[in-house]
């Protein structure tokens, strides 16, 4: 809820981080809050998480104009797209130094369909970092999948949170941080 945003943004001790679709009242909204981050992702009604990545292509001019007005607000933006160079492409073309590759096809993909899918994955990451982007990547990242995306150098930020939620109901929060922070480490010490 909107006034949810408004409390953290009055308590918060370190910087936010605001996922959200592009409409007049998002934008509203972060515009007035100014969290350091805005994630711009795709978002339909009915839809309890992002199924997949936002569709720069097809709302280039949307996605610019909305990327314009944050960044001309002091706001980072970062895209959330799908592991597509020509996704990757239209991102840089709206403006924006940070996407976020859509983890969801490799994190869910069969046992058959896995490398392919994290070979696609990676090979995202390697074309972002190469023409000057900020990589981060998210969605249905875990302790049993996350190590190959860790471990690889151009990655700023990884975004997992289902996963240490729902872990934490067994564990605790606590608990639940320092397993996939140690998942982390061990993924990222040869990098």
């Amino acid at each position: 809820q909107e006034r949810d945003v408004l409390n953290m943004r009055e308590r918060l001790t370190t910087h936010m981080n605001l996922e959200m679709a592009i409409t007049q009242e998002m934008l509203a909204i972060a515009l007035s809050v100014k969290p350091r981050d805005v994630c711009i992702v795709p978002e339909k009604r009915q839809e309890l998480t992002t199924e997949g990545g936002l569709d720069v292509v097809s709302q280039l001019q949307q996605v610019k104009e909305a990327c314009r007005k944050l960044a001309g607000a002091g706001v980072r933006v970062s895209l959330f797209i799908d592991a597509s160079f020509e996704q990757i492409d239209a991102a840089k073309l709206a403006g924006v130094s940070v996407v976020e590759i859509h983890t969801g096809h490799y994190a869910s993909a069969s046992r058959d369909k896995m490398q392919g899918e994290l070979d696609r994955v990676l090979a995202a990451i390697d074309y972002s970092h190469s023409i000057g982007l900020t990589v981060n990547a998210g969605h249905g990242l875990n302790c049993g999948n996350v190590s190959p995306i860790a471990a690889h150098p151009a990655v700023s930020e990884l975004n997992i949170g289902h996963s240490i939620i729902a872990r934490s109901v067994y564990v605790g929060i606590e608990q639940a941080v320092r397993e996939i922070k140690d998942c982390l480490c061990a993924a990222r010490k040869n990098v």
